[in-house]
Protein backbone atom coordinates (compact mmCIF):
# COMPACT_ATOMS: atom_id res chain seq x y z
CA UNK A 1 0.00 0.00 0.00
CA UNK A 2 2.92 2.35 0.62
CA UNK A 3 4.36 2.07 -2.89
CA UNK A 4 7.62 3.95 -2.39
CA UNK A 5 10.13 3.25 0.37
CA UNK A 6 10.84 6.01 2.89
CA UNK A 7 14.42 6.42 1.60
CA UNK A 8 13.11 7.07 -1.92
CA UNK A 9 13.97 3.60 -3.24
CA UNK A 10 11.67 1.13 -4.94
CA UNK A 11 10.49 -2.10 -3.36
CA UNK A 12 11.55 -5.39 -4.99
CA UNK A 13 10.78 -9.01 -4.08
CA UNK A 14 13.04 -10.52 -1.44
CA UNK A 15 13.42 -13.45 -3.83
CA UNK A 16 12.22 -14.25 -7.34
CA UNK A 17 10.71 -17.75 -7.16
CA UNK A 18 10.85 -20.45 -9.82
CA UNK A 19 7.89 -21.99 -11.61
CA UNK A 20 6.61 -25.23 -10.08
CA UNK A 21 6.88 -28.53 -11.90
CA UNK A 22 4.04 -29.03 -14.34
CA UNK A 23 3.49 -25.30 -14.92
CA UNK A 24 2.93 -26.06 -18.62
CA UNK A 25 -0.53 -27.35 -17.69
CA UNK A 26 -1.48 -23.74 -16.96
CA UNK A 27 -2.00 -23.40 -20.73
CA UNK A 28 -5.53 -24.74 -20.34
CA UNK A 29 -6.82 -22.52 -17.52
CA UNK A 30 -8.57 -19.15 -17.57
CA UNK A 31 -6.85 -15.78 -17.29
CA UNK A 32 -8.15 -15.41 -13.73
CA UNK A 33 -6.85 -18.85 -12.70
CA UNK A 34 -3.51 -18.09 -14.29
CA UNK A 35 -3.29 -14.77 -12.43
CA UNK A 36 -3.96 -16.58 -9.15
CA UNK A 37 -1.25 -19.18 -9.80
CA UNK A 38 1.36 -16.54 -10.64
CA UNK A 39 0.47 -14.12 -7.83
CA UNK A 40 0.48 -16.98 -5.33
CA UNK A 41 4.20 -17.43 -6.03
CA UNK A 42 4.74 -14.00 -4.46
CA UNK A 43 1.77 -13.49 -2.09
CA UNK A 44 1.72 -15.50 1.12
CA UNK A 45 -1.67 -17.04 2.07
CA UNK A 46 -0.98 -15.78 5.59
CA UNK A 47 -1.10 -12.25 4.17
CA UNK A 48 -3.97 -12.75 1.71
CA UNK A 49 -5.82 -16.10 2.06
CA UNK A 50 -6.27 -18.00 -1.20
CA UNK A 51 -10.05 -17.55 -1.37
CA UNK A 52 -9.69 -13.81 -0.78
CA UNK A 53 -7.06 -13.48 -3.50
CA UNK A 54 -9.23 -15.42 -5.93
CA UNK A 55 -12.16 -13.10 -5.19
CA UNK A 56 -10.03 -9.96 -5.71
CA UNK A 57 -8.80 -11.31 -9.04
CA UNK A 58 -12.29 -12.37 -10.17
CA UNK A 59 -13.77 -8.94 -9.44
CA UNK A 60 -10.83 -7.16 -11.09
CA UNK A 61 -11.23 -8.83 -14.48
CA UNK A 62 -15.03 -9.06 -14.54
CA UNK A 63 -14.90 -5.46 -15.85
CA UNK A 64 -13.18 -6.54 -19.11
CA UNK A 65 -15.23 -6.88 -22.30
CA UNK A 66 -13.42 -9.91 -23.78
CA UNK A 67 -13.74 -13.46 -22.38
CA UNK A 68 -10.00 -13.99 -22.76
CA UNK A 69 -9.26 -10.62 -21.06
CA UNK A 70 -6.01 -10.17 -23.10
CA UNK A 71 -6.56 -11.94 -26.45
CA UNK A 72 -3.75 -12.71 -28.89
CA UNK A 73 -4.30 -11.67 -32.53
CA UNK A 74 -2.30 -13.06 -35.46
CA UNK A 75 -1.42 -9.78 -37.20
CA UNK A 76 0.89 -11.03 -39.97
CA UNK A 77 1.12 -14.83 -40.49
CA UNK A 78 3.94 -14.49 -43.04
CA UNK A 79 6.18 -12.83 -40.44
CA UNK A 80 4.92 -14.82 -37.42
CA UNK A 81 3.88 -11.49 -35.89
CA UNK A 82 1.19 -11.43 -33.20
CA UNK A 83 -0.46 -8.63 -31.24
CA UNK A 84 -1.44 -9.00 -27.61
CA UNK A 85 -4.50 -6.81 -27.10
CA UNK A 86 -4.26 -5.36 -23.59
CA UNK A 87 -6.99 -2.74 -23.93
CA UNK A 88 -10.21 -4.61 -23.17
CA UNK A 89 -10.61 -3.11 -19.68
CA UNK A 90 -12.90 -0.20 -18.69
CA UNK A 91 -10.55 2.61 -19.80
CA UNK A 92 -9.30 0.83 -22.95
CA UNK A 93 -5.63 0.74 -21.94
CA UNK A 94 -3.20 -1.88 -20.68
CA UNK A 95 -3.01 -0.13 -17.31
CA UNK A 96 -6.44 -1.58 -16.47
CA UNK A 97 -4.89 -5.05 -16.07
CA UNK A 98 -2.92 -3.83 -13.07
CA UNK A 99 -5.04 -0.98 -11.72
CA UNK A 100 -8.36 -2.81 -11.54
CA UNK A 101 -6.49 -5.34 -9.38
CA UNK A 102 -4.66 -2.68 -7.36
CA UNK A 103 -7.88 -0.78 -6.59
CA UNK A 104 -9.53 -3.92 -5.25
CA UNK A 105 -6.37 -4.82 -3.32
CA UNK A 106 -6.34 -1.40 -1.63
CA UNK A 107 -10.02 -1.81 -0.77
CA UNK A 108 -9.38 -5.27 0.69
CA UNK A 109 -6.59 -4.12 3.02
CA UNK A 110 -8.52 -1.00 4.11
CA UNK A 111 -11.64 -3.03 4.89
CA UNK A 112 -9.57 -5.39 7.03
CA UNK A 113 -7.76 -2.50 8.72
CA UNK A 114 -10.96 -0.58 9.51
CA UNK A 115 -13.19 -3.38 10.71
CA UNK A 116 -15.10 -2.13 13.76
CA UNK A 117 -13.62 1.38 13.59
CA UNK A 118 -15.63 4.60 13.16
CA UNK A 119 -14.92 8.28 12.48
CA UNK A 120 -11.35 9.51 12.86
CA UNK A 121 -10.19 6.08 14.01
CA UNK A 122 -10.62 4.72 10.48
CA UNK A 123 -7.50 4.42 8.35
CA UNK A 124 -7.73 6.70 5.29
CA UNK A 125 -5.51 6.16 2.25
CA UNK A 126 -4.45 9.11 0.09
CA UNK A 127 -3.38 7.74 -3.29
CA UNK A 128 -1.15 10.05 -5.34
CA UNK A 129 -0.11 9.32 -8.91
CA UNK A 130 1.36 10.93 -12.01
CA UNK A 131 0.20 10.13 -15.52
CA UNK A 132 1.23 10.68 -19.10
CA UNK A 133 -2.29 9.63 -20.07
CA UNK A 134 -3.39 6.07 -19.35
CA UNK A 135 -2.36 5.49 -15.72
CA UNK A 136 -4.58 8.33 -14.52
CA UNK A 137 -7.87 7.13 -15.96
CA UNK A 138 -7.13 3.49 -15.11
CA UNK A 139 -6.32 4.44 -11.49
CA UNK A 140 -9.43 6.59 -11.23
CA UNK A 141 -11.67 3.85 -12.58
CA UNK A 142 -10.05 1.38 -10.21
CA UNK A 143 -10.47 3.61 -7.13
CA UNK A 144 -13.54 5.76 -7.77
CA UNK A 145 -16.04 5.69 -4.92
CA UNK A 146 -13.85 3.31 -2.89
CA UNK A 147 -14.45 3.79 0.82
CA UNK A 148 -11.64 5.36 2.91
CA UNK A 149 -9.66 6.27 -0.22
CA UNK A 150 -8.85 9.57 -1.92
CA UNK A 151 -7.10 9.54 -5.29
CA UNK A 152 -5.06 12.46 -6.68
CA UNK A 153 -3.82 12.28 -10.28
CA UNK A 154 -1.29 14.79 -11.61
CA UNK A 155 -1.00 15.21 -15.37
CA UNK A 156 0.90 17.66 -17.61
CA UNK A 157 -1.41 20.36 -18.88
CA UNK A 158 -2.15 19.98 -22.60
CA UNK A 159 0.10 16.93 -23.03
CA UNK A 160 -2.36 14.07 -22.78
CA UNK A 161 -4.86 13.28 -25.53
CA UNK A 162 -8.30 14.96 -25.29
CA UNK A 163 -9.98 11.58 -24.76
CA UNK A 164 -7.53 10.67 -21.99
CA UNK A 165 -8.12 13.99 -20.23
CA UNK A 166 -11.89 13.63 -20.44
CA UNK A 167 -11.72 10.06 -19.14
CA UNK A 168 -10.08 11.45 -15.99
CA UNK A 169 -11.81 14.77 -15.44
CA UNK A 170 -15.39 13.64 -16.11
CA UNK A 171 -15.31 11.22 -13.17
CA UNK A 172 -17.04 13.38 -10.55
CA UNK A 173 -16.95 11.02 -7.56
CA UNK A 174 -16.09 12.94 -4.38
CA UNK A 175 -12.90 10.93 -3.77
CA UNK A 176 -11.40 11.71 -7.22
CA UNK A 177 -9.12 14.75 -7.63
CA UNK A 178 -7.38 15.72 -10.89
CA UNK A 179 -4.51 18.23 -10.81
CA UNK A 180 -2.98 19.81 -13.93
CA UNK A 181 0.72 20.70 -13.80
CA UNK A 182 2.60 23.03 -16.14
CA UNK A 183 5.48 20.95 -17.51
CA UNK A 184 6.06 17.33 -18.48
CA UNK A 185 5.18 13.92 -17.08
CA UNK A 186 8.64 13.82 -15.49
CA UNK A 187 7.76 16.99 -13.58
CA UNK A 188 4.57 15.34 -12.33
CA UNK A 189 6.46 12.21 -11.33
CA UNK A 190 9.10 14.26 -9.49
CA UNK A 191 6.32 15.90 -7.45
CA UNK A 192 4.86 12.51 -6.54
CA UNK A 193 8.25 11.18 -5.44
CA UNK A 194 8.87 14.34 -3.38
CA UNK A 195 5.55 13.85 -1.61
CA UNK A 196 6.41 10.28 -0.69
CA UNK A 197 9.74 11.45 0.71
CA UNK A 198 8.20 14.35 2.70
CA UNK A 199 7.99 13.69 6.49
CA UNK A 200 5.25 16.32 6.89
CA UNK A 201 2.52 14.82 4.73
CA UNK A 202 3.55 11.29 5.64
CA UNK A 203 2.96 12.11 9.31
CA UNK A 204 -0.59 13.32 8.62
CA UNK A 205 -1.70 11.26 5.61
CA UNK A 206 -1.14 7.64 4.61
CA UNK A 207 0.12 7.90 1.03
CA UNK A 208 -0.36 5.12 -1.49
CA UNK A 209 1.11 4.78 -4.98
CA UNK A 210 -0.60 3.76 -8.22
CA UNK A 211 2.26 4.40 -10.60
CA UNK A 212 4.43 1.46 -11.54
CA UNK A 213 6.71 2.38 -8.66
CA UNK A 214 4.15 0.20 -6.83
CA UNK A 215 5.31 -3.42 -7.03
CA UNK A 216 1.72 -4.73 -7.16
CA UNK A 217 1.38 -3.10 -10.61
CA UNK A 218 4.32 -5.13 -11.92
CA UNK A 219 3.03 -8.31 -10.27
CA UNK A 220 -0.37 -8.08 -11.98
CA UNK A 221 1.20 -7.50 -15.40
CA UNK A 222 3.30 -10.67 -15.27
CA UNK A 223 0.13 -12.67 -15.98
CA UNK A 224 -0.39 -11.56 -19.56
CA UNK A 225 3.14 -12.56 -20.59
CA UNK A 226 2.30 -16.13 -19.64
CA UNK A 227 -1.18 -15.86 -21.16
CA UNK A 228 0.20 -14.66 -24.50
CA UNK A 229 2.78 -17.45 -24.55
CA UNK A 230 0.13 -20.09 -23.90
CA UNK A 231 -2.16 -18.55 -26.54
CA UNK A 232 0.68 -18.76 -29.03
CA UNK A 233 1.44 -22.41 -28.22
CA UNK A 234 -2.22 -23.28 -28.85
CA UNK A 235 -2.34 -21.54 -32.25
CA UNK A 236 -2.51 -23.59 -35.43
CA UNK A 237 0.81 -22.34 -36.80
CA UNK A 238 2.87 -22.87 -33.65
CA UNK A 239 6.21 -24.67 -34.01
CA UNK A 240 7.86 -25.53 -30.69
CA UNK A 241 11.31 -25.35 -32.29
CA UNK A 242 11.00 -21.61 -32.96
CA UNK A 243 12.00 -19.04 -30.35
CA UNK A 244 9.62 -16.42 -28.94
CA UNK A 245 10.43 -12.71 -28.62
CA UNK A 246 8.17 -10.15 -26.94
CA UNK A 247 8.18 -6.50 -28.07
CA UNK A 248 7.03 -3.82 -25.64
CA UNK A 249 6.41 -0.09 -26.27
CA UNK A 250 8.37 1.35 -23.37
CA UNK A 251 8.40 4.67 -21.55
CA UNK A 252 8.66 4.14 -17.80
CA UNK A 253 9.94 0.54 -18.13
CA UNK A 254 7.19 -0.93 -15.92
CA UNK A 255 5.44 -3.00 -18.59
CA UNK A 256 8.59 -4.64 -19.89
CA UNK A 257 9.91 -5.13 -16.35
CA UNK A 258 6.95 -7.45 -15.77
CA UNK A 259 8.21 -9.41 -18.78
CA UNK A 260 11.65 -9.57 -17.18
CA UNK A 261 10.17 -11.10 -14.04
CA UNK A 262 8.17 -13.56 -16.17
CA UNK A 263 11.44 -14.58 -17.81
CA UNK A 264 13.14 -14.84 -14.41
CA UNK A 265 10.33 -17.11 -13.23
CA UNK A 266 11.08 -19.43 -16.14
CA UNK A 267 8.89 -18.35 -19.06
CA UNK A 268 10.81 -19.44 -22.22
CA UNK A 269 11.08 -16.05 -23.92
CA UNK A 270 14.27 -15.46 -25.89
CA UNK A 271 14.40 -11.64 -26.00
CA UNK A 272 12.45 -8.76 -24.54
CA UNK A 273 12.55 -6.04 -27.19
CA UNK A 274 12.31 -2.45 -25.95
CA UNK A 275 10.47 -0.19 -28.42
CA UNK A 276 10.97 3.52 -27.73
CA UNK A 277 9.77 6.63 -29.50
CA UNK A 278 12.05 9.66 -29.98
CA UNK A 279 12.39 9.91 -26.19
CA UNK A 280 14.89 7.12 -26.43
CA UNK A 281 16.89 6.98 -23.18
CA UNK A 282 16.39 3.20 -23.00
CA UNK A 283 17.49 2.56 -26.58
CA UNK A 284 20.51 4.83 -26.11
CA UNK A 285 21.55 2.87 -23.03
CA UNK A 286 22.03 -0.25 -25.14
CA UNK A 287 23.49 1.48 -28.21
CA UNK A 288 25.96 3.68 -26.32
CA UNK A 289 27.70 0.97 -24.35
CA UNK A 290 25.77 1.37 -21.10
CA UNK A 291 25.51 5.18 -20.85
CA UNK A 292 22.22 6.16 -19.19
CA UNK A 293 21.90 9.87 -19.87
CA UNK A 294 19.08 12.39 -20.00
CA UNK A 295 20.39 13.76 -23.27
CA UNK A 296 22.13 12.04 -26.15
CA UNK A 297 25.92 12.15 -26.04
CA UNK A 298 27.58 14.83 -28.18
CA UNK A 299 24.30 16.72 -28.63
CA UNK A 300 22.63 19.70 -27.02
CA UNK A 301 19.18 18.07 -26.99
CA UNK A 302 17.50 18.42 -23.62
CA UNK A 303 14.01 17.84 -22.30
CA UNK A 304 11.12 15.67 -23.39
CA UNK A 305 10.07 15.64 -27.05
CA UNK A 306 6.35 15.71 -27.79
CA UNK A 307 5.42 12.79 -30.04
CA UNK A 308 2.39 10.97 -31.41
CA UNK A 309 2.82 8.43 -28.58
CA UNK A 310 2.52 10.75 -25.56
CA UNK A 311 2.32 8.01 -22.90
CA UNK A 312 5.95 7.27 -23.77
CA UNK A 313 7.10 10.91 -23.67
CA UNK A 314 9.24 10.29 -20.61
CA UNK A 315 12.81 11.42 -20.09
CA UNK A 316 13.78 9.13 -17.18
CA UNK A 317 12.38 5.59 -16.87
CA UNK A 318 11.69 5.07 -13.18
CA UNK A 319 11.46 1.29 -13.19
CA UNK A 320 14.85 0.89 -14.85
CA UNK A 321 16.49 1.15 -11.43
CA UNK A 322 14.78 -2.11 -10.42
CA UNK A 323 16.44 -3.88 -13.35
CA UNK A 324 19.76 -2.25 -12.55
CA UNK A 325 19.59 -3.61 -8.99
CA UNK A 326 19.11 -7.17 -10.19
CA UNK A 327 21.85 -6.84 -12.79
CA UNK A 328 24.26 -5.37 -10.23
CA UNK A 329 23.41 -8.18 -7.80
CA UNK A 330 23.75 -10.83 -10.51
CA UNK A 331 27.17 -9.65 -11.68
CA UNK A 332 28.71 -8.95 -8.25
CA UNK A 333 31.59 -11.31 -7.36
CA UNK A 334 31.15 -11.36 -3.60
CA UNK A 335 30.37 -14.79 -2.17
CA UNK A 336 27.86 -13.82 0.52
CA UNK A 337 24.34 -12.99 -0.65
CA UNK A 338 24.02 -10.24 1.95
CA UNK A 339 27.21 -8.62 0.68
CA UNK A 340 26.05 -8.78 -2.94
CA UNK A 341 22.76 -7.18 -1.97
CA UNK A 342 24.51 -4.40 -0.13
CA UNK A 343 26.82 -3.76 -3.09
CA UNK A 344 23.84 -3.66 -5.47
CA UNK A 345 22.09 -1.09 -3.25
CA UNK A 346 25.22 1.05 -3.09
CA UNK A 347 25.78 0.88 -6.85
CA UNK A 348 22.20 1.84 -7.73
CA UNK A 349 22.28 4.70 -5.21
CA UNK A 350 25.50 6.02 -6.73
CA UNK A 351 24.17 5.75 -10.28
CA UNK A 352 20.91 7.53 -9.47
CA UNK A 353 22.73 10.28 -7.60
CA UNK A 354 24.92 10.76 -10.68
CA UNK A 355 21.79 10.91 -12.83
CA UNK A 356 20.47 13.78 -10.68
CA UNK A 357 23.74 15.67 -10.30
CA UNK A 358 25.52 14.95 -13.59
CA UNK A 359 22.66 14.06 -15.93
CA UNK A 360 23.73 10.46 -16.39
CA UNK A 361 25.94 7.51 -15.47
CA UNK A 362 27.87 4.62 -16.98
CA UNK A 363 27.36 1.01 -15.87
CA UNK A 364 30.23 -1.53 -15.83
CA UNK A 365 30.62 -3.80 -18.89
CA UNK A 366 29.39 -6.84 -16.93
CA UNK A 367 26.10 -5.10 -16.12
CA UNK A 368 25.57 -4.09 -19.75
CA UNK A 369 26.40 -7.60 -20.93
CA UNK A 370 23.88 -9.09 -18.49
CA UNK A 371 21.21 -6.64 -19.70
CA UNK A 372 21.86 -7.49 -23.35
CA UNK A 373 21.39 -11.19 -22.60
CA UNK A 374 17.69 -10.53 -21.99
CA UNK A 375 16.96 -7.28 -23.86
CA UNK A 376 17.38 -5.61 -27.22
CA UNK A 377 16.00 -2.25 -28.33
CA UNK A 378 14.79 -0.16 -31.27
CA UNK A 379 13.93 3.54 -31.63
CA UNK A 380 10.94 4.53 -33.76
CA UNK A 381 10.54 8.07 -35.08
CA UNK A 382 7.37 10.14 -35.21
CA UNK A 383 7.10 9.76 -38.99
CA UNK A 384 7.65 6.00 -38.74
CA UNK A 385 4.85 5.78 -36.17
CA UNK A 386 2.33 7.36 -38.55
CA UNK A 387 3.62 5.27 -41.47
CA UNK A 388 3.19 2.09 -39.43
CA UNK A 389 -0.43 2.90 -38.51
CA UNK A 390 -1.08 3.35 -42.24
CA UNK A 391 0.76 0.24 -43.38
CA UNK A 392 -0.91 -2.01 -40.79
CA UNK A 393 -4.32 -0.72 -41.88
CA UNK A 394 -3.54 -1.37 -45.55
CA UNK A 395 -1.87 -4.77 -45.21
CA UNK A 396 -3.11 -6.55 -42.06
CA UNK A 397 -6.50 -8.30 -42.05
CA UNK A 398 -6.51 -10.68 -39.07
CA UNK A 399 -9.39 -13.14 -38.95
CA UNK A 400 -9.46 -13.19 -35.15
CA UNK A 401 -9.24 -9.45 -34.41
CA UNK A 402 -12.18 -7.91 -32.55
CA UNK A 403 -14.52 -5.69 -34.56
CA UNK A 404 -13.69 -2.69 -32.36
CA UNK A 405 -10.21 -2.46 -33.86
CA UNK A 406 -11.12 -3.01 -37.53
CA UNK A 407 -12.88 -0.96 -40.13
CA UNK A 408 -16.10 -2.77 -41.02
CA UNK A 409 -15.77 -1.64 -44.64
CA UNK A 410 -12.24 -2.81 -45.40
CA UNK A 411 -11.30 -5.11 -42.53
CA UNK A 412 -8.03 -3.24 -42.11
CA UNK A 413 -6.63 -3.45 -38.59
CA UNK A 414 -6.19 -0.11 -36.78
CA UNK A 415 -3.51 0.39 -34.12
CA UNK A 416 -2.92 3.30 -31.78
CA UNK A 417 0.43 5.16 -32.04
CA UNK A 418 2.01 3.37 -29.04
CA UNK A 419 1.13 -0.01 -30.51
CA UNK A 420 2.51 1.25 -33.84
CA UNK A 421 5.86 1.94 -32.17
CA UNK A 422 5.85 -1.68 -31.01
CA UNK A 423 4.90 -3.02 -34.45
CA UNK A 424 7.63 -0.98 -36.16
CA UNK A 425 10.21 -2.29 -33.68
CA UNK A 426 8.85 -5.82 -34.20
CA UNK A 427 9.36 -5.56 -37.95
CA UNK A 428 13.00 -4.60 -37.41
CA UNK A 429 13.49 -7.41 -34.92
CA UNK A 430 11.93 -9.85 -37.40
CA UNK A 431 14.62 -8.87 -39.93
CA UNK A 432 17.25 -9.78 -37.33
CA UNK A 433 15.47 -12.96 -36.19
CA UNK A 434 13.33 -14.08 -39.16
CA UNK A 435 12.73 -17.59 -37.85
CA UNK A 436 11.25 -16.53 -34.50
CA UNK A 437 7.80 -15.63 -33.26
CA UNK A 438 7.21 -12.04 -32.21
CA UNK A 439 4.47 -11.01 -29.81
CA UNK A 440 4.02 -7.24 -29.83
CA UNK A 441 2.06 -5.66 -26.99
CA UNK A 442 -0.91 -3.55 -28.06
CA UNK A 443 -1.26 -1.09 -25.21
CA UNK A 444 -4.29 1.10 -26.01
CA UNK A 445 -7.42 1.21 -28.13
CA UNK A 446 -6.89 3.42 -31.22
CA UNK A 447 -9.87 5.62 -30.29
CA UNK A 448 -7.86 7.05 -27.39
CA UNK A 449 -5.54 8.77 -29.88
CA UNK A 450 -7.94 9.97 -32.52
CA UNK A 451 -5.68 12.78 -33.75
CA UNK A 452 -2.76 10.53 -34.66
CA UNK A 453 -4.96 7.80 -36.12
CA UNK A 454 -6.85 10.32 -38.26
CA UNK A 455 -3.58 11.87 -39.41
CA UNK A 456 -2.44 8.46 -40.62
CA UNK A 457 -5.70 7.18 -42.13
CA UNK A 458 -7.94 10.07 -43.10
CA UNK A 459 -7.09 9.68 -46.81
CA UNK A 460 -7.48 5.87 -46.84
CA UNK A 461 -10.44 4.35 -48.68
CA UNK A 462 -13.16 3.04 -46.41
CA UNK A 463 -11.76 4.48 -43.19
CA UNK A 464 -14.42 5.91 -40.88
CA UNK A 465 -13.17 6.65 -37.38
CA UNK A 466 -16.62 6.49 -35.77
CA UNK A 467 -16.85 2.82 -36.71
CA UNK A 468 -14.21 1.88 -34.16
CA UNK A 469 -15.40 4.23 -31.40
CA UNK A 470 -16.23 2.26 -28.21
CA UNK A 471 -19.70 3.01 -26.87
CA UNK A 472 -18.30 4.45 -23.63
CA UNK A 473 -16.47 7.16 -25.63
CA UNK A 474 -19.61 8.43 -27.35
CA UNK A 475 -20.54 11.83 -25.90
CA UNK A 476 -17.52 11.82 -23.58
CA UNK A 477 -16.16 15.14 -24.86
CA UNK A 478 -19.40 16.95 -23.95
CA UNK A 479 -19.59 15.77 -20.34
CA UNK A 480 -18.97 17.98 -17.31
CA UNK A 481 -15.34 18.08 -16.11
CA UNK A 482 -13.69 18.89 -12.79
CA UNK A 483 -9.99 19.70 -12.48
CA UNK A 484 -7.73 21.75 -10.18
CA UNK A 485 -4.86 23.66 -11.83
CA UNK A 486 -1.62 23.75 -9.84
CA UNK A 487 -0.43 27.39 -9.83
CA UNK A 488 2.79 27.99 -11.79
CA UNK A 489 5.77 27.87 -9.47
CA UNK A 490 3.85 26.15 -6.65
CA UNK A 491 6.23 23.18 -6.71
CA UNK A 492 5.67 19.99 -4.77
CA UNK A 493 5.02 21.98 -1.59
CA UNK A 494 2.08 23.70 -3.25
CA UNK A 495 0.72 20.34 -4.39
CA UNK A 496 1.10 19.06 -0.82
CA UNK A 497 -1.13 21.86 0.47
CA UNK A 498 -3.72 21.22 -2.26
CA UNK A 499 -3.82 17.53 -1.32
CA UNK A 500 -4.24 18.31 2.39
CA UNK A 501 -7.01 20.84 1.75
CA UNK A 502 -9.00 18.64 -0.64
CA UNK A 503 -8.74 15.54 1.59
CA UNK A 504 -10.00 17.58 4.55
CA UNK A 505 -12.89 18.97 2.51
CA UNK A 506 -13.74 15.48 1.27
CA UNK A 507 -13.72 14.03 4.80
CA UNK A 508 -15.86 16.88 6.13
CA UNK A 509 -18.44 16.04 3.50
CA UNK A 510 -18.60 12.50 4.84
CA UNK A 511 -19.12 13.55 8.48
Amino acid sequence: MKGLASDGGLFIPEEVPSLPQGWESWADISFEELAFNIMSLFVSPEEVPADDLKDIIKRSYSTFDHPERTPLVELDPKQNLYLLELWHGPTRAFKDVALQFLGNLFEYFLKRENEGKVGKDRHHLTVVGATSGDTGSAAIYGLRNKKDTSVFILFPNGKVSPIQEKQMTTVLDANVHNLTVEGSFDDCQDIVKALFADPDINSTHSLGAVNSINWARILAQITYYFYSYFSLTKSANYNKDKKVNVVVPSGNFGDILAGYFAKRLGLPVEKLVIATNENDILDRFFRSGGHYTKKALNTTDEGVKETHSPAMDILVSSNFERLLWFLAFQTDRANAVSERRQHACENVTTWLNDLKSKGGFQVPPAVLEAAMADFSSHRVSNDETIATIRSVYKTCFPNNGPSSSKSTKTGGYIVDPHTAVGVAASQRSIQEHPDSYHISLSTAHPAKFAGSVDLALRSEDGYVFDEILPKEFIGLMERESRVTPVPAGAGWEGVREIVKAEVEQELQGQR
